[in-house]
């Protein structure tokens, strides 16, 4: 309980102390942003600091910091220090920093901001990147809630009979299996419209009652937690109780790099540059963007944080001491998984609102990842987004896309989904790095060169080792490798750094 208490404090802290220096060293001004300079009605679109705030953290905070944490506390309580520390000096200085260059240049994309900071060769690799992304979330973040769903529509009064007559839970004469194509494709209804209408006719207007869930649901989750703790029958473990690698498969699933691939938006997610640039398009003043992108970010840390601690309790095998097998038994972060925590915590009655905050975080990101989707299209083949023929011609092919992915195994998609994620979170670090080098002073980039380098060395490192890589590298030499490329990168910006040129500037 303690390290869970300490890590919330951390996160708080981080936000008002650290979030402070990063600020401080971009400088934000009093310059006109996108949406003041030159409204359209539809993506530029003026927003409040509050709401802009709501929108950003229901982008961003999708089934990662859920599924990803409660998979992630597999390893242990270690994974607490991921999540802050990542969360303080990694992820929140990435979507800040983000979310800064997209006001700076005209609402860009982060295709279109890495290329101005990092060349044309990385212009294009950040497109295509970009939108194979902003698909497959698209995609993991409609069959997943729609799973959920399904799960809570068929474990009610008919399914609990037909579970105990040993038939599968049904509901309506369906099988949760038929109930999850079903919602699948209401859902992907919902995301063509949100993708193709103005930003405050569908987002800004429900979001606020997606909120309401989403902090109903963290409050509730983490209270119980500690309440159980305190009564003793769903004791925590402490870090320094688990301060090794804890997951049953420890040969075979090192820390170093899954733990860091698997908790990608609890800590730090590419996914988010892709979302910051939309709140850019709307903030009326550049010196909301701490409260905003580092502020939202930081909100997602404590969520995953209360993720994590809520499976390692949940499912703590206390007889034989302290255990993750419990958590790996059911698959760790998965619907079934966070179904059954959140009736054990919560009850019948609060496990629907705590469900329906679960399902708002992956539903409100699935919906931006194919708008976000359909602004980088825009942006990379300049195409004005006003009409809704031009809107229509990007979003039916992203959407049908999406909808076919939706038949592959989603634990495949996932992984691709993760080790990509990070790899386009380290890209865009570096993208901002260059940026406060270039613009702000030699040596400024360093609070975003460090965790760029370290990004560096887990995408690296993952992408050796990981099966679905095919690689499959001994992993001495795999770790070598990623350690050598992430010296290389910062080698060279370090070079660059004091280069004659910085120097003059």
């Amino acid at each position: 309980m303690y390290s869970f208490l300490g890590g919330l404090v951390l996160l708080v802290l981080g936000y008002m102390i650290y979030g402070a220096i990063v600020n401080s060293v971009f400088g934000p001004d009093d310059r006109k942003t996108p949406c003041v300079e030159h409204p359209d009605g539809v993506d530029f679109v003026p927003i409040s600091a509050g709401r802009a705030f709501l929108i950003q953290l229901l982008n961003i905070a999708g089934l990662g910091p859920i599924f990803g944490a409660l998979t992630g506390a597999i390893w242990g309580p270690q994974v607490y220090l991921w999540i802050v520390f990542g969360t303080i000096f990694a992820g929140a200085v990435h979507d800040y920093l983000v979310g800064m260059l997209s006001i700076r240049n005209d609402g860009a994309s982060v295709s279109e901001i890495t290329g101005k900071y990092l060349g044309g060769f990385m212009l294009q690799i950040m497109r295509l990147f970009s939108v194979v992304l902003l698909v497959m979330v698209g995609v993991v973040f409609m069959v997943g809630p729609a799973g959920l769903l399904a799960l809570m529509v068929t474990q009610g009064t008919s399914g609990a009979v037909g579970a105990a007559a040993g038939a599968p839970a049904t509901f309506m004469g369906y099988t949760s299996g038929e109930w999850t194509k079903i919602l699948t494709v209401v859902i992907l209804v919902y995301y063509f419209l949100a993708t193709l209408l103005p930003i405050d006719k569908v987002i800004g207007k429900i979001y606020p009652v997606f909120g309401l869930c989403l902090i109903f649901m963290a409050i509730g989750i983490g209270g119980m937690t500690v309440y159980n703790h305190i009564q003793g029958t769903k004791p925590m473990i402490e870090l320094w109780e688990g301060l090794y690698n804890m997951h049953p498969k420890a040969d075979s699933m090192p820390i170093w790099p899954l733990m860091f691939i698997t908790v990608a938006c609890g800590a730090i997610s590419g996914f988010h540059a892709t979302q910051s640039p939309m709140m850019a398009r709307c903030l009326t003043s550049e010196r909301q963007g701490r409260f905003v992108f580092y502020g939202a970010m930081v909100a997602e840390g404590i969520i995953a944080l209360i993720w994590a601690s809520a499976g390692i309790a949940f499912y703590n095998g206390t007889d034989g001491g302290f255990s993750t097998a419990g958590l790996l038994a059911v698959g760790g972060g998965n619907s079934t998984s966070v179904y059954q925590i959140s009736v054990g915590l919560l009850g019948p009655v609060g496990s629907i609102l705590a469900l329906l905050g679960v399902v708002a975080c992956p539903i409100t990101s699935g919906d931006t990842a194919f708008r976000s989707a359909r602004l980088t299209l825009a942006d990379w083949f300049k195409i004005d987004q006003k009409g809704m023929m031009p809107r229509l011609l990007l979003a039916v092919p992203l959407l049908a896309a999406g909808y076919a992915i939706s038949f592959l195994d989603y634990g495949i998609v996932w992984r691709y989904f993760s080790w990509s994620n990070q790899t386009l979170a380290m890209i865009a670090l570096w993208a901002g790095a260059v940026y406060l080098c270039r613009n702000v002073g030699a040596g400024k980039g360093f609070i975003a060169a460090i965790p760029a380098t370290f990004m560096s060395a887990v995408s690296v490192t993952y992408f050796c080792i990981a099966p679905e890589c095919y690689l499959m590298l001994e992993r001495n030499l795999a770790y070598g490798i990623g350690i050598g490329v992430a010296v290389l990168f910062f080698a060279i910006y370090w070079l660059r750094v004091y280069s004659p040129e910085s120097k003059k500037a």
